[in-house]
């Protein structure tokens, strides 16, 4: 077990990171103030975040992170290469789709789509946070999977866009734009059913 130090200073680190997503969620990033973080956080001090984290880039990449489960598998992800796909593949859509467990996610996500839209240099920064790593990791993946023969060889960048674009407009029909079917459509039913899909379409000649 570590010393008590280590338990309560990660213990700390944990509280700012859940009151930075609280307020990132609701203010954005560019409006989220330190004073906002740590009254949400429940610490005195709005300046004891800077003994924690670098900057305020920093504390969104480490909540990004830490709360975003398809991005801790991204950070393990030589030892998913060698693996096949179906099994990676699914593995990767429910860590996505866990991410809107958090019941700041789903606000967090519409923030991100809203100030990225706006603000070219914060879009680059949230991209290279976030979306960008997870793009890499699976266009990486799928051309490994292809020179292997597992899967039909063609533009990896495309076939990982066409296997992201239906858990993207999963989550905006089922946030967002919600469609009747929101409350039916199980995060399970909607990953099978995608992964038979690409997959058919990707078989090996």
């Amino acid at each position: 077990m570590p010393p008590r130090d280590e338990q309560d200073y990660e213990a700390r680190r944990q509280q700012i990171i859940d009151g930075a997503l609280q307020v990132f969620a609701s203010e954005g990033f560019e409006k989220a103030t330190n004073k906002d973080i740590a009254r949400a956080a429940h610490i005195n001090s709005p300046g004891l975040i800077y003994h924690y984290f670098k900057d305020k880039t920093d504390l969104f990449r480490q909540v990004m992170e830490e709360r975003a489960p398809a991005l801790q598998l991204i950070i393990h992800g030589e030892e998913l290469m060698g693996r096949e796909p179906r099994e990676v593949l699914t593995t990767f859509a429910q860590a996505f789709i866990k991410m809107f467990d958090n019941r700041a996610a789903p606000a967090m996500f519409k923030m991100m789509l809203s100030e990225a839209t706006r603000k070219p240099a914060v879009a680059a920064m949230f991209n290279k946070i976030g979306p960008g790593r997870g793009f890499a990791f699976l266009t990486r993946y799928l051309q490994h999977q292809m020179d292997l023969g597992r899967l039909r060889r063609m533009d990896p960048g495309a076939a990982t866009r066409c296997f992201l674009g239906p858990l993207l407009a999963f989550m905006l029909t089922r946030e967002v734009f919600v469609q009747a079917d929101a409350a039916t459509l199980s995060p399970e039913k909607m990953i099978d059913t995608m992964i038979d899909v690409f997959l058919n379409g990707m078989a090996g000649e």
